[in-house]
């Protein structure tokens, strides 16, 4: 494997050139940083991402020249780049993105990646993130590697032999992480209701966040659960240690935690590397709805930013401000809807910390429909669990408003009657 500087590895990046960036706790900071400083030199460069940690250093004020970030999920170090204009947003669900670039749709010139040292046989590992990295890994027409000792060595889709790279840099660097305060007592709540609709043998998909969190908490008395998900984080581990998750009962992949990324602390970097019980796979078969459902009783736990009386979600947008992206919320729910005894569920605050109800009379203008009214089965707020299968829109819509924050029930109960004439 051939080293370099970061700033001699990426003069092999030139003008016009669609180059992708590994996201998450795999984001490669320090040839972003080398490929920013290039900026006087470069023109239309185009970056294809999901979310990145850290800075943004090439979606910068003043870079829009050089530097057009196409974004295939929203994070927060790019909004203001995608509100003013500077960077864009495809929407996609997050097990379409590898077919981008494995039938050429986007097809890359370049890869940026973070892998760990290679082993005695010249393979290093995509690590924390290999999600949509091995399609491009396989697709692009080169590679640069940032290698770090720091970097997990995960099992599973990862493994890429040394020769693949163009050429590589030598880092040494903490990867980044995500840590958790304390939970607030709506939380709690909402952690509390979810548990309740979990049964022992269900098989888990949630994400990272106080929700997630607050739902991992409250099942410490639950047995032989199992995951399967697009990512986890460290509530994870905590039942893993106490044998609540042991995937005794999963159908496919049994006893292992099947993901495809992971952010989190130290402490779960650790528990990934060389983990022969954690496998790391390519978001295209982690995603697919088929492969979701063959496991019995899976529950899929997702978030959204609001749901109106008839059940839409909107989980990407605040009005036409976008704000994260599709991911892979519809693929989880619909997986869950299909698999035997499965519960698709979104948990959400009732409202806003500013007080703005986040069950609504209707979306948002611009606002957009992640997952449609015919998706959604249960709904879980502070106040409570409803279920919406099968129910028509006045039904639904009395539904919500019982778990809709007191202070706005009434007006949800007006916007009702006008629209339907009268609630069940």
């Amino acid at each position: 494997m051939r080293f370099q500087s970061a700033a001699d590895a990426v003069r092999l990046v030139q003008s016009g050139q669609r180059v992708f960036v590994h996201g998450g706790a795999a984001t490669p900071g320090i040839l972003l940083r080398a490929l920013a400083a290039r900026a006087p030199e470069l023109r239309a460069v185009e970056l294809v991402q999901l979310h990145t940690e850290g800075g943004a250093p090439c979606a910068a004020p003043g870079l829009a020249g050089s530097f057009r970030l196409n974004c295939l999920f929203v994070g927060p170090n790019v909004r203001d780049a995608v509100a003013r204009g500077d960077a864009d947003y495809v929407p996609v669900f997050l097990s379409e993105v590898p077919s981008l670039f494995r039938e050429r749709v986007l097809p890359l010139d370049v890869a940026l990646v973070h892998v760990s040292p290679p082993d005695r046989h010249g393979y290093c590992s995509l690590g924390t993130s290999v999600d949509t990295a091995r399609a491009a890994v396989d697709s692009a027409g080169l590679v640069i590697a940032q290698v770090n000792p720091r970097m997990p060595r995960s099992h599973g889709d990862g493994l890429v032999h040394h020769s693949r790279f163009a050429t590589a840099v030598a880092v040494d660097e903490p990867l980044p992480e995500h840590l958790h305060g304390e939970m607030s007592d709506e939380e709690l709540a909402i952690g509390r209701h979810c548990a309740a609709l979990i049964e022992d043998g269900a098989t888990l998909q949630m994400g990272i966040g106080a929700i997630p969190n607050a739902v991992l908490k409250a099942l410490e008395h639950h047995k032989d659960l199992g995951v399967h998900t697009e990512m986890f984080s460290d509530g994870v581990l905590r039942l893993i240690e106490r044998g609540v998750i042991n995937g005794r009962r999963k159908t496919t992949h049994q006893g292992k935690v099947v993901a495809s990324f992971m952010m989190g602390s130290r402490r779960a970097y650790d528990f990934l590397d060389d983990n022969p019980n954690v496998a790391m796979l390519d978001v295209t078969y982690t995603n697919d709805p088929h492969v979701i459902r063959r496991n019995p009783k899976m529950t899929a736990i997702n978030s959204a930013i609001e749901v109106d009386l008839t059940g839409q979600v909107c989980a990407d947008s605040i009005g036409t401000l976008m704000y994260s992206g599709v991911g892979g919320q519809m693929d989880f729910l619909r997986g869950a809807a299909l698999s035997a005894g499965g519960k698709p569920i979104l948990a959400l605050p009732a409202q806003t910390s500013s007080g703005i109800s986040r069950i609504t009379p209707l979306l948002k203008p611009g606002a957009g429909v992640v997952t449609t009214r015919a998706h959604v089965h249960w709904v879980v707020t502070e106040y409570g669990a409803v279920n919406l299968r099968g129910k028509n829109l006045r039904q639904r819509a009395k539904a919500l408003i019982s778990i809709a924050h007191p202070d706005h029930r009434e007006m949800l109960e007006r916007a009702a009657c006008e629209r339907w004439h009268r609630l069940p």
